[in-house]
């Protein structure tokens, strides 16, 4: 994992903020490095869009250090797929737009989704203070869970501490002697949650924003103490099997991507020189409900879709999570979900997430009749907010 960098200024500066808030890497884009591949882009069969830009895009991401790429679009003229660079260092073995991969934050789109189900089946109220329904858990340092509410979280206004933020944690998770003797280790949410309690909280609840990975991990035990089943069984029970997404999956503690995938790799530094280290299997506990899932491009279109036309949520629901708080100029972000106005002055809606080894990016505009999703398999390079630039706005 690592921290919103430009790099990393993925399909929202707000959307993108990767799993990792806590550990920075530069501004400078990386050098290719060896088996970086050409950039050549293959397409697939299906899509009569030549998508020259998108492909451009792609190259320059390889071009500038990523190993590899795979996108899939889709429009009225139908589906698109390409890839660009390679998904094995070592073997030059190249990306498939078929591949399975970490989607960091593009969890919480998950979560949130969810969350606002069991709402709209009125077993909870995004208005509900988290105390309510986990007495005692925040509190300490000024955090205090009786003034924070459910819709705090999801749209990170609660200000409770980003427990990646941790220079302990980072040291330990995200730089290369920590991250390769701990790789394996299972950590609990509450022990997460604990992490995060050890700081001050960026602000009195409600008063600003700040993308916070703990605000999810917390939606993640809400939707368990609602339920009764782990969040992953409910994102599961109510999102993949409805919508037959048969390459997504919540890992728990699994350490393997499932094939088809490529490897994933990380610099494993505050730096985007120096040695590449495959970084492919590692426990995702560490991310649990703010960033665990695995799934594949058209997967994630298939479930942006399906949340942006209704498929997934009432109306009333759905225009919770489209409301949104500014972050910038041209990006903001609601329940979940994010919204970012690109140079052509097109909205598009989605996130962005990134864990070890893996950037990915998910973007649709709000009517659903068009959309993209990709992933580079490093870390420390690239440009994905190009990309989905290129795609909306590069005819």
């Amino acid at each position: 994992m690592r921290m919103r960098t430009r790099t990393a200024a993925v399909a929202t500066a707000a959307v993108a903020v990767v799993l990792s808030a806590a550990l920075a890497a530069p501004a400078a884009a990386a050098p290719a490095g060896p088996g970086a591949g050409t950039g050549n882009t293959t397409a697939g069969a299906t899509g009569t869009g030549d998508h020259r830009a998108t492909r451009r895009a792609m190259e320059a991401a390889v071009a500038a250090g990523v190993p590899g790429v795979t996108a899939t679009a889709r429009d009225g003229r139908g589906t698109w797929s390409a890839t660009a660079g390679v998904g094995d260092l070592r073997t030059q073995r190249e990306r498939s737009p078929r591949d399975r991969y970490r989607v960091g934050s593009i969890t919480k789109t998950f979560v949130a989704t969810v969350l606002l189900q069991l709402e709209a089946e009125g077993r909870l109220s995004l208005d509900d203070t988290v105390d309510t329904w986990l007495p005692g858990l925040i509190t300490g340092n000024g955090h205090d869970g009786t003034r924070i509410t459910l819709r705090q979280l999801l749209n990170h206004t609660s200000g409770v501490f980003s427990y990646t933020e941790d220079e302990d944690f980072g040291r330990t998770y995200f730089l290369r002697d920590g991250f390769l003797e701990h790789r394996y280790d299972t950590l609990t949410p509450e022990r997460l949650v604990r992490i995060a309690l050890a700081h001050e909280p960026y602000f009195e609840p409600g008063t600003s924003w700040n993308y916070s990975n703990t605000n999810y991990v917390l939606a993640g035990m809400v939707i368990e103490k609602a339920t009764g089943r782990p969040y992953g069984q409910e994102v599961r029970r109510r999102i993949i099997d409805p919508l037959r997404l048969t390459a997504t999956s919540v890992p728990g503690t699994r350490v393997l991507v499932p094939g088809p995938s490529s490897r994933a790799y990380s610099k494993l530094a505050r730096t985007a020189t120096g040695p590449t280290y495959d970084v492919t299997r590692l426990n995702p506990s560490l991310a649990h409900s703010a960033g665990e899932m695995i799934s594949d491009s058209k997967d994630l279109d298939r479930f942006y879709r399906a949340l942006l036309t209704g498929r997934l949520l009432p109306a009333e629901q759905l225009e919770e999570m489209t409301t949104t708080v500014p972050t910038d100029a041209t990006h903001a972000y609601g329940l979940g979900l994010a919204s970012t106005t690109l140079s052509c002055g097109v909205t598009v809606w989605g996130h962005g997430g990134g864990i070890h080894g893996s950037l990915s990016e998910a973007a649709v505009t709000k009517d659903g009749r068009r959309g993209l999703a990709f992933n580079f398999n490093g870390d420390w390079s690239g440009d994905t907010e190009a990309v989905v630039d290129a795609e909306f706005c590069g005819g």
